[in-house]
This record gives structure tokens, C-alpha cells and sequence, in this order.
């Protein structure tokens, strides 16, 4: 491992590297991957031009100034992203000093912890499949830099490399199935870029659901267990806001705790199964209204699901839901007093839009009906580039100026109007409708499905459902965002292309993804339970247990198999089949060879026991080792004195 390194095999190693590294340029800062980039090109320059290799001093100096550079680009070392690329960029910095095997064998074992971090920014197939394929390159390298008589070529250290890498994936499944797993993500470290992925958030402001519009990341993927619901009943509650603060929406201080609220559900119950994507946050979103919810979760005031713990892995769950239903028929003072706040200040004509109606109208359910009919017949427009609005009378300005908006815009703008005319009222977002795919026979929603709606409650009724999105354009809630926009704004949004096979592709590459997520993303500690519990194995005293014998007797299998693979080629080897044969004619005259006697040691003491027999002792051990251990091509002649020394043998 002392020797010089060949130039082929530095360039097969710089090439290695640049695979095993180029992912990261997407997060490292420019300047690190300009000077990994650089020093990948300089070491080849090296070799072929013969340049000498900087000082220890300029190595170090270069090498601090690194550190300190990659500090002041992250503000922290402690991070995944900073971490990562300090590990890339030394790793580059290496090459500055490696001009011998040994140094390769330390940068391609480094390579293995490089292709590791990739996974702390995604979990995809294609990060697993580019993983996989790079493991086998690298360990094809180091098997050709490990050789003893030099170089082989690519063609057999990939051959070998993929064996040795075939032979790991049972351990590999059997790790992944029955090592205990711990919630949370990769390793518990949770990604500092994981977003929330649902678009969702604490607040509501005018915009910021319209800005999800053009995203087609996907939030949450539903399989129906049993009737599909109808376009129009396709909500997907997720956090309330009960506080206007004059410009925003806020969740106030009672949505964390647990609902006591009645519900009496008309109609039939509809079970989905939903693979959430991370949010960081701990609600959970299902189907309109949710009655029945996965371990671990809760129903909040406005029974919204919350989840004991962050959302910061995918997570599958089931839940149960009613889309026709009477909900909290009894309303308790504190929570008309939220549901009825309204700032001291600000949107003065919205205010006494709805007194008119509240002195014209007879009940409460015709106040609703007039907003929804001014919605509907005046010129009011869905729009994703709503324009900006006052600061202190937003409301206003949209109702009477603008008229221009997205859901938020009217949700807000209706459920101010409820309560200024004495309804109490609330904000509900989440997502509405979703595509079918049919290549797995599920929904996906997409931050682009993200919505708004409004929730009154009427005596006798409980809390109503009223989306007055649905009131400017119903196409938004039949058909899709796509459909209520402009001709124009339509073709920016997800999944409206019109191109068939590129629909179908999209659609099978999606249900690949999801079969993915399902299987292995979303394998956590309640998956698992659940899994091993078919086999009988309900706690981690068995789990380990199993887990212990599995890899054990797996072990055993294979050392068992290349045991006797070694055996069959010693048996098959003409060389030391003929010793055998002159070790069993010497045990036979009381000379047995020691277990642990070599060749020219058993030699020595047999001709020390039998001087007689020393000329014919010392020619049949020097043809073997000679035919057995020397460098040289296989000798046919040599062989054939071996075997007639051997047969004329006779103590």
C-alpha cells in the first residue's frame, strides 16, 4: 500500500470522485464547488505534467482558510448541509497530498461516508439507485488499487464489486425489517431545509395560499377504502384560525387542547389511508370532518387532527371521516366570544355592509345566503396575482376596490362579514379536490390544491361548512385550480398539460414514488409493529432476538458457502491434490503434518525423523511450493515430476 500510484488508476479515482461528489454542488456554496471542482482538474494536471505537490504549510494554511470560509457561508459548523461539505471539501483537499496507494484506499473509504450524507437531503429512488450504482464503483476501485500484482481491469473489479455488494442486500433487508427503529428522520436529525411541504402554516394572510398555486410538490397522497366522496366534498381539513389580528389570521390560544365536541354523522363512513409528507409541524390532514383519527392523535376546538409529535418524516395513517354531519350543535360562551372577535379599527364599509344585512335579512342562514349571492352575481374574480392591499383596511379594499383574489381573499373577507353581522365564524384551511392516478388507484394532493374556506354556526345546524371560493368560481371546486383561472394563469399551474403520454408517464412515476414512500420511507417504529406483529413478534425484546439469530444464521449460511466453494477448489487444484496424497503416505509411517506446519517447516522435521528418505522429501515440498506459491506462470512440466516423484514414493 506504500507504492507510488499508477496515473490510470489516479484518473479512474478522480472520476470516481467527481460522481460521488457533484450532488452536493446543488447545496455546497458556489465557491466550494468552483475550488472542489479546481482541485479535482489540478491532481490530474499533476500526474500527467509532473508538477510538484504543495508544502505542508501551504496544505494546512489552504485548508483552515477552508474551515473558517465554510463557517462564515453556513454561520454554523453543527449543521447537516455544513457538515457535509466540510467533509467534501477535505476530502478535495486531500488529493493535495495523495501520491500513494494507501492515500487512495483513505479517500475512496471516505467516498462511502460522502455517499452516506446524500441521503440527509433526500430519501428518493433515484438518490438510492445513484447510491447503490456509486457504492459499486468505489468498491470496484478499491479492489483494483488492493490487488497484489498490480492493476486489474474494470471489467472484472465491477463484476466483483457487484458481487460483494449482491451478497450484502440480504443483510441489508434483513437490518431494515427488524432493527429496532426510532421515530423521526434519518439518523433523528431532522433536515434544516425540510419546509413544511403541505404549504400550510401558522397563519393566513392575503396571498400566501395563492402562492402555493404554482408549486407541484406533493402534500399527501389518499387511497379511499371505501366510496369515493364527490369532487365537492373533497376537503381536506387542516389548521383553523379563530383570531383576526387586522391584516392576518391566527389560531389563537384554545386550538391545542382536546375537543369535547358532539358529533352526529349523516350518511356513510369513509375510511382513507393518507401518506402525509413532513411538515415539521403537528397537525395531521384528512378528509372533512375526520371523527376517528390514527394512535397518538387528538381533535383540537375545531376538531382538526393533531398529532402528539411533529410531523417530520412521512407518515401513514388511517383515518375515518363523514362528509355529511351535524357538528357541535351547542356553542359555549367562551367560544362564540372567539369566533365573534373583531379588531377595534379598520374595514369601516365591510362593517356596515353586514349591519344592513343583519337589519334586511330575517336569520342568520339568509345573511349567508346574501354574502354568497354578492360573491356570485357582482364582479368579483379568482385570480392567482391578486393585488396588493391597504394595511390597515385590507378587507375593504378587496370587497369594494380590487375585487380580485384568491380563496384566502374571500374566506377572510366572508367570515369578517359573518361576525361583523353577529355570526360567529372562523377560517379553515387545507387542501380541495385532488388527481386521480389511476396507475395506483389513489389521489394525489398538491400544495397547488391548497384552500381556504369558511365555517359559520347556525342554531340548530352547529358549525356549516361555507366556501364562498365556490360562489365566484364552482370550477375552482368541481374541476380543479386549473379550470377557474385565466386562459393564461391555467397553463402555469401542475398537471395541466394536455400531452397524454406525458400525463401517463407522470402518473406511473408517481405511483412508483408513492410504492416507495409507502415501503420503505414511511417504515417507522408503528409500521414496523405492525408488520413484525403478522410473525408474532410484538416487542423489541423480540425484535432484537430475531434480529440476533436472523443475522447470525445468515452469517453462518454464507461462511458456510464459501467454505466449502474454497474446499471444492482445493479439491480440484491437481497441485495440492498430490501433496495431500505425500502428507497421507508420511502420516501413514507415523510423520502426520501439524495443522499448523507449512510446506518447507513439515519437510524439515520429516527429514530430520527419516534422513533416508531427505533427497525425496526435500524435491516433492520444493516442486509444490515452487507450483503453489511462485509468481510465475503455471508450469505443466513441473506438475508432471510432482506427480511421478509422488507415485514412486515408497518408504
Amino acid at each position: 500500500m506504500t507504492e507510488p500510484l499508477a496515473n490510470w488508476t489516479l484518473f479512474r479515482l478522480l472520476a470516481c470522485l467527481a460522481i460521488v461528489i457533484v450532488p452536493h454542488f446543488q447545496s455546497l456554496p458556489v465557491w466550494a464547488s468552483v475550488l472542489v471542482s479546481v482541485m479535482l482538474v489540478w491532481r490530474g494536471l499533476v500526474a500527467i505534467f509532473h508538477w510538484r505537490m504543495p508544502s505542508v504549510w501551504v496544505r494546512g494554511t489552504l485548508a483552515i482558510a477552508a474551515f473558517i470560509a465554510l463557517f462564515l457561508s453556513y454561520g454554523r459548523m453543527n449543521s447537516q448541509e455544513a457538515g457535509a461539505g466540510l467533509l467534501v471539501v477535505m476530502v478535495a483537499f486531500k488529493l493535495t497530498e495523495m501520491v500513494k496507494v494507501r492515500d487512495c484506499s483513505l479517500v475512496l473509504m471516505l467516498s462511502y461516508f460522502i455517499l452516506i450524507t446524500h441521503f440527509l437531503a433526500s430519501q428518493e429512488i433515484v438518490t438510492a439507485v445513484y447510491v447503490f450504482g456509486s457504492v459499486i464503483l468505489v468498491t470496484a476501485l478499491l479492489l483494483e488499487i488492493s490487488h497484489p500484482q498490480g492493476p486489474l481491469s474494470a471489467r472484472i473489479t465491477l463484476r466483483h464489486a457487484s458481487v460483494l455488494v449482491a451478497q450484502a442486500v440480504p443483510l441489508m433487508l434483513l437490518m431494515f425489517v427488524l432493527f429496532p427503529r426510532i421515530p423521526g428522520p434519518l439518523w433523528g436529525i431532522p433536515h434544516e431545509e425540510s419546509r413544511g411541504r403541505t404549504g400550510l402554516s401558522n397563519s393566513m394572510e392575503p396571498g400566501s395560499i395563492s402562492k402555493l398555486g404554482l408549486s407541484d410538490e406533493v402534500a399527501l397522497r389518499v387511497t379511499f377504502l371505501d366510496e369515493r366522496p364527490k369532487p365537492s366534498q373533497r376537503y381536506w381539513r387542516g389548521p383553523s384560525f379563530w383570531t383576526f389580528d387586522g391584516k392576518g389570521w391566527h389560531p389563537g390560544n384554545e386550538t391545542q387542547q382536546a375537543s369535547a365536541t358532539r358529533i352526529a354523522p349523516e350518511g356513510m363512513a369513509i375510511r382513507q389511508e393518507i401518506m402525509l409528507e413532513p411538515h415539521k409541524h403537528n397537525w395531521l390532514i384528512a378528509l372533512d370532518l375526520p371523527v376517528e383519527g390514527p394512535p397518538g392523535s387528538t381533535h383540537d376546538n375545531a376538531h382538526q387532527l393533531i398529532s402528539d409529535k411533529p410531523v417530520l418524516e412521512r407518515k401513514l395513517y388511517q383515518v375515518t371521516s363523514y362528509t355529511d354531519y351535524r357538528y357541535q350543535p351547542e356553542l359555549s360562551p367562551d367560544l362564540r366570544a372567539r369566533a365573534l372577535q373583531l379588531p377595534g379599527f379598520g374595514n369601516k364599509r365591510l362593517r356596515e355592509l353586514a349591519q344592513q344585512w343583519r337589519q334586511s335579512e330575517p336569520t342568520d342562514r339568509d345573511i349567508v345566503n346574501a354574502a354568497l349571492r354578492m360573491f356570485n352575481s357582482e364582479d368579483f374574480f379568482y385570480t392567482l396575482e391578486p393585488p396588493l392591499l391597504s394595511n390597515t383596511s385590507g378587507m375593504d379594499d378587496f370587497l369594494f376596490n380590487t375585487r380580485r383574489g384568491f380563496c384566502e381573499h374571500y374566506a377572510s373577507a366572508f367570515t369578517l362579514l359573518m361576525r361583523a353581522a353577529g355570526i360567529p365564524a372562523r377560517v379553515v384551511t387545507g387542501y380541495q379536490g385532488g388527481e386521480y392516478n389511476e396507475a395506483g388507484n389513489y389521489f394525489i394532493v398538491r400544495q397547488s390544491d391548497a384552500h381556504a374556506w369558511s365555517e359559520v354556526w347556525l342554531q340548530g345546524d352547529g358549525w356549516v361548512r361555507i366556501d364562498p371560493t365556490a360562489a365566484v368560481a364552482p370550477e375552482r371546486i368541481e374541476s380543479g385550480l386549473a379550470a377557474a383561472l385565466s386562459e393564461g394563469e391555467a397553463s402555469t399551474v401542475p398537471g395541466s398539460s394536455n400531452i397524454y403520454l406525458i400525463y401517463q408517464l407522470e402518473a406511473y412515476w408517481d405511483w412508483t414514488n408513492a410504492v416507495w414512500n409507502r415501503s420503505i420511507l414511511a417504515y417507522g417504529p408503528e409500521l414496523q409493529q405492525r408488520f413484525l406483529e403478522r410473525f408474532g413478534i410484538r416487542d423489541w425484546y423480540q425484535m432484537t432476538l430475531v434480529l440476533t439469530i436472523s443475522v447470525v444464521g445468515f452469517l453462518a449460511i454464507l461462511g458456510g458457502i464459501l467454505l466449502w466453494q474454497a474446499r471444492k477448489q482445493i479439491a480440484d487444484d491437481p497441485v495440492v491434490r498430490e501433496w495431500g496424497r505425500f502428507c497421507s503416505i508420511l502420516a501413514r509411517h507415523k510423520l502426520p503434518r501439524l495443522p499448523h506446519e507449512g510446506p518447507r517447516d513439515f519437510a524439515q522435521r520429516a527429514t530430520r525423523a527419516r534422513p533416508d528418505l531427505a533427497p525425496e522429501i526435500t524435491r516433492i515440498s520444493g516442486l509444490y511450493v515452487k507450483l503453489r506459491y511462485s509468481d510465475t506462470d503455471f508450469d505443466i512440466e513441473n506438475l508432471r515430476r510432482l506427480k511421478h516423484a509422488v507415485r514412486r514414493f515408497k518408504p
